[in-house]
């Protein structure tokens, strides 16, 4: 049981060595990761908000055009 015990306690502290040993790894490609996914998600948002921005913009040209047309009307009706 001894051997047992001893074998177990250095499995979990070479485990443990191994876990510090990659852990700022793990973080870096993390961070990468991370950045490149919030980088992602804003390009389709930005693409997103532009398409939807462009269709506000056009349906406000409409209503310009029509108020204008609407004024036109009045004016020479006077």
């Amino acid at each position: 049981m001894s051997d047992d015990t001893s074998t177990n306690e250095t499995n979990q502290d070479l485990l443990a060595r191994l876990k510090n040993l990659a852990q700022p790894l793990v973080d870096s490609l993390d961070s990468r990761l991370r950045d490149q996914v919030d980088r992602r998600v804003d390009e389709r948002v930005d693409a997103s908000l532009a398409s939807r921005l462009s269709v506000i913009e056009r349906a406000i040209a409409d209503l310009d055009r029509s108020l204008k047309e609407l004024e036109g009307r009045l004016d020479n009706k006077d």
